[in-house]
C-alpha cells in the first residue's frame, strides 16, 4: 500500500454505472476498477488520518438484503467511519456524486438518547451544543438527523431547544462533489480539515453518550 494520492474520477464513473446496472455481472467485470479506484484510495486515506482521529472501519461493498425490499446486491457508495464512542463518529464517503464528509450521533441506544436529551435540556450544556452547531452551519455543514414529529415525552413544546430535543440522531455533513483536487493528495487535507471542524461536535457527543470507542 502506497500513500494516499487522491480518488481517481474513474471511481465516480464506476458508481454511476453501478447505479444503472447493480448486478453481479457488472460487479465481476468491473471489480478491478473498484479495487484500484475506490477501495485502495479509501484504505490509504484512513491510514493517513488514523494518527489524528483513530482507526477506521471501511464498510463492505455488499448490501444486506435479507430483510430488504430492494434486493440490489451492491452499495452505490463507499463509506468509512472512525468511531469516537458507540454511535458517534466521523464519516467519509465516495460515490457517483463525489466526496461527502460528515459525522455525528448516528445509532444510539435508548439510554444514550435519554442522556443526550437530558444534556440538551441542561441550561449550560444545551447552549454549548447549540453554539457548536451554529458554527458548523456557518462553515457550510448541513445539520441533520432523524427527528420526532412532535415533542419528546417529558419536555414542554415551548422549550428553548425543543428542535434539538426532537432529534433521534444528530449529524452534520457537507457535499464536496468532484473538485479538481479530489484526484490529488490534497483530498486528504480537505477531509482532515473538515473532520477537525467537526471535532467539537464529535467530542461533545462522545462525552455525553459515554463509553469507550467501539
Amino acid at each position: 500500500m502506497t500513500g494516499f494520492a487522491g480518488f481517481p474520477l474513474i471511481g465516480l464513473d464506476f458508481y454511476e454505472d453501478l447505479e444503472a446496472d447493480n448486478s453481479k455481472a457488472f460487479w465481476t467485470a468491473n471489480k478491478e476498477t473498484y479495487e484500484r479506484a475506490v477501495k485502495q484510495p479509501m484504505t490509504a486515506l484512513v491510514a493517513d488520518l488514523e494518527p489524528a482521529f483513530g482507526s477506521a472501519k471501511i464498510f463492505r461493498p455488499y448490501r444486506d438484503v435479507r430483510f430488504a425490499k430492494d434486493k440490489s446486491p451492491y452499495k452505490t457508495a463507499q463509506g468509512a467511519v472512525v468511531r469516537a464512542a458507540p454511535g458517534v463518529g466521523w464519516y467519509v464517503q465516495i460515490g457517483a456524486a463525489g466526496l461527502y464528509i460528515g459525522g455525528g450521533f448516528y445509532q444510539g441506544s435508548p439510554d444514550q438518547l435519554t442522556q443526550l436529551r437530558a444534556t440538551i435540556d441542561d441550561d449550560v450544556r444545551g447552549p454549548e451544543l447549540a453554539a457548536i452547531l451554529g458554527k458548523l452551519a456557518e462553515a457550510g455543514f448541513a445539520i441533520g438527523g432523524e427527528k420526532l414529529k412532535t415533542k419528546p415525552k417529558g419536555y414542554d413544546a415551548d422549550h428553548p431547544r425543543i428542535d434539538l430535543l426532537r432529534h433521534k440522531s444528530l449529524t452534520c455533513g457537507k457535499e464536496f462533489g468532484a473538485p479538481a483536487w479530489l484526484e490529488t493528495p490534497r483530498a486528504a487535507k480537505e477531509v482532515r480539515a473538515a473532520w477537525e471542524t467537526m471535532r467539537p461536535l464529535i467530542e461533545w457527543l462522545a462525552a455525553v453518550v459515554g463509553g469507550a470507542p467501539a
